[in-house]
């Protein structure tokens, strides 16, 4: 369980999430909504231990922090270096082992099945610098599966992928949670979050409203979030 308790955030000496409290179950599907500037990431990070809170707390009960998985926004990963696709998926590995531990045994074969997993076989020894955005957002959930956390935080999992590339995300959201895994999305795509998640949170640096996708996505509380993030916008 995830509990935030008054979670104040700064970003560049600016609070951009303001006093937010809720709980996310285990084993929930949880969509984290908003308009731009809403502090949507910032908060995805504070609950991963990134950006740690100004204020408040964040209390992750029963789980060690290498059972909690970050995907953050592929748009803004390096892909410069020369690595591989089969080297990226296999530091999914390291929050089990530790940095200077060597691979398991059974790495390869566990790399080659999450490559399997999103469409990606036989791209191995592919540089990541030479696919194109949606295969690189494919390699990086295939080293989500590698390192199979209990918590799972996704920022703009989605972006930049084809039809295709959005249906094997959505069976894995499906996988994830029938293995019962606690799953925390920031996401743009409202049809997806109708989809495939019960929960919603939305923001607009406060908490707008937090409960089931349906009640949550009302025109009220989108109306209240356009009309509650414009003056922080303003004043920025």
């Amino acid at each position: 369980m995830i509990t935030l308790s008054h979670v104040t955030c700064q970003y560049r000496g600016v609070t951009a999430v303001d006093d937010v409290s809720g709980v996310f179950a285990p084993g929930s599907m949880t969509a984290i909504i908003g308009p731009n500037g809403a502090g949507k990431t910032t908060l995805l990070r504070a609950i991963a231990g990134v950006h740690p809170p100004a204020s408040g707390t964040i209390a992750k009960t029963g789980l060690a922090q290498t059972q909690v998985a970050l995907l953050p926004q592929a748009g803004r990963m390096e892909r410069g270096f020369p690595i591989s696709c089969a080297d990226v998926v296999a530091l999914g590995a390291i929050p089990q082992i530790g940095v200077f531990a060597g691979l398991p045994a059974d790495a390869a074969a566990r790399v080659a099945a999450a490559l399997v997993r999103v469409g990606l076989a036989g791209l191995e020894r592919r540089l990541v610098g030479t696919l194109s955005a949606g295969q690189f957002q494919r390699v990086l959930w295939a080293r989500l599966l590698v390192q199979d956390a209990e918590v799972i935080l996704l920022d703009e999992p989605t972006a930049n992928v084809d039809a295709a590339s959005e249906a094997v995300f959505r069976d894995m959201l499906a996988d994830w949670q029938r293995a019962g895994r606690t799953v925390i999305a920031v996401l743009h795509d409202i049809d997806l979050v109708r989809a495939m998640f019960p929960h919603t949170v939305m923001l607009a640096r406060r908490l707008i409203a937090w409960g089931p996708t349906d009640t949550v996505l009302s025109a009220e509380n989108r109306r209240a979030a356009r009309l509650a993030i414009d003056p922080w916008l303003d004043a920025a």
